[in-house]
């Protein structure tokens, strides 16, 4: 029995009758559901209710699990935007769960094989398209209490489910590479060891393995290509069934939180898996094309392509910003997640035909009830005109700073890059928030998108060969390095001057003001061999190789994380003034090796040897209330020369003793007991030290 149901919510709703569907198009004539069988047998029952542009009817007699497509009759008309083509089966947007696969059969193209200007191709699809899963009414129990970590506490690991649970010997076969695995006690123990806060999950909504990846033997392992919102991806779980995928996600949320970890989300919500004019039609195309996506205004064939995968996402739409919110919404509230990190987030800002970067949505997002108290965090850019938005977020918002990332590997692998850009990066970057908080920025020196660290210092130019783009693929050059003898080395020397880079990386990281980020494997030496851009290598290229681990390097950034966490003046909240009582927005004094200080507002253009002193009891701030901290002193002796550099104390108008906890020059971090320093201090090349001070008695 089919009667009118409901407008909302959109997609299918299990109830104790049966199922209701409801699916918006603004083009469509009508709209079909196809139920499948076990044996794929389909039945379809044209929707009967109609409210504004939402389809919707109530199915009796069907039950969670039940699988489905959508079949949208309207206008092909692609040179007005519109594609409706009812021969395809299409996924339903809000679906929860999809299953099946995609083979790349020609009949998911419309318009024959990729030919945009071919007749069209109305040979069925439903054999090779994806279905949706009817989920069962959500049941909200109460669990395990979410760590709620604030900012100024968090270190953000950033890894792959797959990659870095798939090699790890101690976690069970048929658990590695899945949800569970990463929910092990393996690798829980690894985390808790680092003392990491948050792991932020590279993408996880259903994605799909581009064509071309599939007809070269390779696969889609970044994930930024969704062909959904909402539904998991199913290839990390290691249940069998749909609906057990989601069960395993949800263990896996809850057993992070009771280790004390936070589950960050890297969402894509700038572009889809459907490609351009000539890609496939797999869901929002054949529902409504000009709604979901942004086309050419004086071509509605073609896509208009600022986010360098074919197509973006209509974020202007008032159902595509709907469908964004209740995405987040759903991760949020019934997959219990707490943050997310928007790829190409500054896509979601853009408005109108100019696409104008305007911050209403993004405000909005922050606003909302369900998303008030969860991380957004911002990948600040896009290709589009002034595509760049660093800083430009809303209060509330954390920002991948890729000024922190290039600023300081160029101090550090550039023999004594810009000194002035080293120190406003290790102050939380308050040329860039200071209108906001350290918090805003996000500091990194590496990412999934680029070399790893031990790569970084290792290889001058990339190797990406066996991506199959006759290496072209990828940024072109490592340009912060010039090491003088590239790739792996038996070389005492080389090696030590490369451990010792390492360590300067991942310690000015550490004790910078703001929010660090790791990646996954750069504690261990994980190398990709050169690939720095292994978008496509779901294999050893990517995986995290555990038994390769380097247990001096892993106990480095555990000892890095813990003093971060013992002292808040390496993780303040508010932008401090300094020592002398002239409010200057990075709270920090600095010197050259003499001791000498650089006056307040003098433009720092020495490149090399530079001390960075981190007051710990500094009083005024930017609104002027006191923020007491009692905390130590703390500072950064930092020669990035080819040549030792003795360095001079500097006084801080206080009588205090000075303590050696950090020499990157050698493996160890916090030496038992500790050394005082005094006068003077030898830093050995290509290397820093951190010293910390304490008032006499």
């Amino acid at each position: 029995m089919v009667t009118h149901g409901r407008p909302e919510p959109p997609g299918s709703t299990a109830d104790s009758r049966g199922v209701n569907f409801a699916v918006f198009s603004s083009v469509a004539e009508r709209v079909e559901v196809c139920l499948f069988d076990a044996d794929g047998n389909e039945q379809r029952i044209e929707l009967p209710g109609r409210t504004g542009t939402v389809w919707h009817g109530h199915i009796a007699g069907i039950e969670p699990g039940q699988r489905y497509g959508l079949r949208v009759y309207g206008p092909w008309r692609p040179q007005d935007g519109h594609r409706c083509c009812p021969s395809k089966l299409l996924v339903d947007p809000y679906a929860r769960v999809l299953d099946g696969t995609i083979d790349w059969n020609p009949a998911l193209f419309p318009s024959g094989e990729g030919d945009d200007h071919a007749p069209l191709n109305s040979e069925d699809n439903a054999r090779h398209a994806m279905k949706s899963v009817v989920v069962p009414e959500p049941v909200i129990q109460a669990g395990v209490e979410r760590p709620r970590t604030p900012a100024d506490q968090t270190v953000i690991y950033e890894l792959h489910v797959r990659g870095f649970t798939k090699l790890n010997p101690l976690i069970p076969p048929e658990l590695r590479g899945t949800y569970a695995g990463l929910a092990h006690p393996a690798s829980l123990t690894h985390l808790r060891r680092l003392g990491v806060t948050a792991v932020e999950l590279m993408p996880v909504q259903h994605f799909v393995h581009r064509r071309f990846m599939v007809q070269r033997g390779l696969r889609n392992f970044w994930g930024y290509d969704p062909l959904q919102y909402f539904a998991l991806q199913r290839e990390y779980a290691s249940h069998p069934t749909p609906l057990g995928a989601l069960t395993e996600f949800r263990e896996m949320v809850a057993t992070l939180h009771g280790a004390g970890i936070e589950v960050i989300m890297d969402v894509v919500f700038n572009h889809t898996g459907e490609g351009d004019e000539h890609g496939s039609m797999l869901c929002f195309k054949g529902i409504d094309n000009a709604a979901y996506y942004r086309l050419v205004d004086d071509d509605r064939r073609r896509y208009l392509n600022i986010t360098g995968t074919d197509n973006t996402v209509n974020a202007g739409h008032p159902q595509v910003r709907r469908m964004i919110l209740d995405a987040l919404r759903y991760w949020a509230g019934e997959m219990n997640v707490d943050g997310f990190r928007l790829d190409l987030a500054g896509v979601i800002g853009r408005h109108g035909a100019g696409l104008d970067f305007r911050r209403d949505f993004l405000e909005e997002l922050h606003r909302d009830p369900v998303l008030a108290d969860r991380k957004l965090i911002a990948e600040p850019w896009d290709l589009g005109s002034d595509g760049h938005q660093l800083g430009r977020f809303p209060a509330g918002w954390h920002e991948w700073n890729d000024h922190f990332r290039d600023d300081v590997r160029d101090y550090w692998l550039r023999r004594g890059g810009n000194s002035a850009a080293l120190v406003m990066r290790i102050a939380g970057s308050p040329d860039v928030f200071e209108a906001r908080a350290p918090q805003a920025s996000i500091n990194y020196i590496t990412s999934h998108d680029g070399f790893t660290l031990e790569d970084l210092v290792t290889y001058e130019k990339k190797y990406n060969q066996a991506n199959g783009e006759d290496n072209r693929d990828g940024m072109h050059t490592n340009l912060s390095w010039n090491c003088g003898f590239e790739g792996p080395s038996p070389d005492d020397w080389i090696r030590s001057l490369r451990d010792r880079e390492r360590r300067n990386l991942l310690t000015t990281m550490m004790l910078s003001q703001g929010i660090p980020m790791l990646l996954a494997g750069d504690e261990m030496g994980r190398t990709q061999r050169g690939n720095n851009n292994a978008y496509c290598q779901d294999n050893e290229i990517s995986w995290v190789d555990w038994t390769r681990a380097e247990n001096d390097l892993v106990d480095f950034v555990a000892e890095l994380c813990r003093l971060r966490k013992e002292h808040p003046a390496l993780r303040r909240t508010l932008w401090l003034a300094s020592a002398d009582g002239h409010v200057r927005p990075d709270g920090l004094r600095y010197f050259d090796s003499h001791a000498k200080e650089v006056p307040v507002g003098e433009t720092l253009s020495v490149h090399g040897p530079l001390e960075i002193l981190l007051p710990g009891r500094d009083r005024s701030v930017f609104d002027r209330r006191s923020q007491w901290t009692n905390d130590a002193d703390f500072l950064l002796l930092c020669n990035p020369r080819d040549q030792d550099a003795v360095f001079s104390i500097p006084s801080n108008g206080r009588t205090t003793s000075w303590w050696r906890l950090i020499d990157t020059a050698t493996a160890a971090a916090i030496r038992a007991p500790l050394q005082r320093v005094s006068g003077v201090a030898t830093v050995r090349a290509h290397s820093m030290i951190v010293l910390m001070g304490t008032e006499m008695r």
